[in-house]
Formats: C-alpha cells, structure tokens, sequence
C-alpha cells in the first residue's frame, strides 16, 4: 500500500447466492485541527480607530449618553435635547463595537417615530472630552464614569456595625 490520505478497504458484496464480488471502499482521512475558531478569529483587531476624525452631528442626529443597556441590541438613552429615546445599535455596530452603560453616542433620530433612535456611532472617552471641550456637549454630561465608578456617599442606605 502506498502512503497517502485515501487508503482502500476490500468489502465483500453477495451479488447473487454462493457468489461473491471482492471491490475496494475508499475512506479520506480528515487532517486534525490545529487551533481555535474560524475566520473572525484569524481576521484580527482593527486597531485604526485609535486616531480618527471627530465626527460631529448634522441634521437629524443629536448626542446621547446611555442609562441602561436593555439586551437583544436596544438600549435607553438621555438625549441632550432633554428627551430620553429607546435606542437600537446597528448592525455593523452589533458584535464589532461594545456600548457599555454611560457611554456619549451619537444617534439618528427617526422622522416617524419621536421616543425611537438609532445608535450611529459611539465615541471614546477622550472623543467625549474634545466633544464637551468644543461645546458640543453640555456641561452636565459625565465623560467616562459609570454607576461603579460613583463614590460610596451617594448610598442610599447605611450599613449597620454589630
């Protein structure tokens, strides 16, 4: 037999009574896997969103800072035009760009529909600084902090000592 991914196995076939046919099954040997996942993982980090051009908001657009993230790529939002929206991340955001509690987003509002965004882009904490440095946001939008980062005094109950 020569060395090779097919090999052949003889199979016994009864074509009619007391007869028999020899012929040659041949089987492919599947090479074993080597690593961890597929294509995603191989495609690597995007590492050239560290440096890119500030994006202001044009018509129908207005920034937002997120209150609750509510699952399934909705979220609710406190837009600075006072109103709080409910939210949804779009596609190419979905699984390529992590929205976390308290992060400044830029959102599309809808013609149609006014308590319903969408979520067009989300920006860095020091995108948010330069935003709030050039009087885009407000000055009572908090950049980069969240409920776990909040000081301890803001408690709404004391622990008792026994």
């Amino acid at each position: 037999l020569l060395q090779s991914p097919f090999f052949s196995t003889p199979v016994l076939h009864q074509t009619e009574p007391q007869t028999f046919s020899l012929s040659l099954h041949t089987e492919l040997i599947m090479p074993k896997s080597k690593g961890k996942g597929g294509k995603n993982r191989r495609r690597g980090k995007n590492d050239s969103e560290e440096k890119r051009e500030l994006i202001l908001k044009e018509d129908g657009q207005e920034y937002a800072q997120v209150v609750r993230m509510l699952g399934n790529g909705r979220l609710t939002a406190q837009c600075f035009d006072g109103k709080e929206r409910l939210c949804h991340i779009r596609g190419k955001m979905r699984k390529k760009v992590w929205v976390n509690q308290s992060d400044i987003v830029l959102i599309g509002l809808r013609d149609f529909q006014d308590n319903k965004a969408d979520v067009i882009l989300k920006y860095s904490a020091e995108e948010a600084r330069r935003l709030k440095k050039l009087g885009e946001l407000p000055d009572k939008a908090t950049v980069n902090q969240t409920e776990k980062e909040s000081d301890d005094e803001d408690c709404a109950f004391e622990f008792e000592e026994i």
